[in-house]
């Protein structure tokens, strides 16, 4: 669905430009981001949506570093104003296609790698455009290095099942593992959006952590 344009977004998309919101000369950021986040762990979520999970997330975790990115125009602009309202100086959205990746970071540059309730791609002819198809897979096994995790949560079941069956092809660890995580012992720190809303409904929540 395409979102109707907001007439008031191309200024409020200046205001974060450069500050919180990166979406210009993204590949010179590759190798660099310790000198952005001196000492942190980098963390990144592809498909962040308005942001409660990354902001959260980087409240919780002054320690680490996390980068967001988010394709749509108009939704990249709230997660950067709310990491520019709140003063958090750990958080940047990228707004850009994910396609991207290994040209904005250096193999082994990312610690961790969250994806929270991506699209299914429900038909079967759409299997390669699952962020959990073995071609990104392989991706994230660039960015992350040896050692590196990912964790996925999703309300979908068809999706999960799909992404244990990738895991298991591309050889990586689950480290935990719950189809029922609101009523499982796996500390979930903070909820996405759609998380929230989907558990209201009485949908299970999917999780899995891997290792690389």
């Amino acid at each position: 669905m395409r979102l109707r344009k907001k007439p008031w977004i191309e200024k409020a998309m200046d205001a974060v430009r450069g500050k919180t919101l990166l979406d210009q000369d993204l590949d010179k950021m590759q190798g660099h981001w310790q000198e952005l986040f001196p000492g942190k762990r980098l963390c990144l979520e592809i498909g962040c949506g308005k942001g409660k999970f990354v902001i959260g997330m980087a409240k919780l975790h002054p320690e680490c570093a996390f980068v967001a990115v988010e394709s749509q125009h108009d939704i990249a602009f709230y997660p950067a104003r709310a990491a520019l309202e709140d003063e958090l100086n750990n958080v940047r959205v990228i707004h850009a296609d994910a396609a991207g990746l290994l040209e904005w970071f250096a193999p082994g540059e990312i610690k961790e790698i969250y994806l929270n309730f991506s699209d299914p791609w429900p038909k079967a002819r759409h299997a390669k455009r699952r962020l959990t198809y073995r071609k990104f897979l392989e991706i994230y096994r660039q960015l992350l290095g040896k050692g590196g995790r990912l964790r996925f949560k999703t309300d979908n079941k068809d999706l999960f099942e799909f992404s244990l069956e990738e895991f298991a092809e591309v050889g990586v660890k689950i480290v935990q593992l719950t189809r029922d995580l609101h009523n499982s012992t796996v500390v979930n720190e903070v909820q996405t959006e759609y998380e929230e809303k989907f558990s209201a409904k009485g949908n299970k929540i999917y999780f899995v952590e891997v290792e690389f």
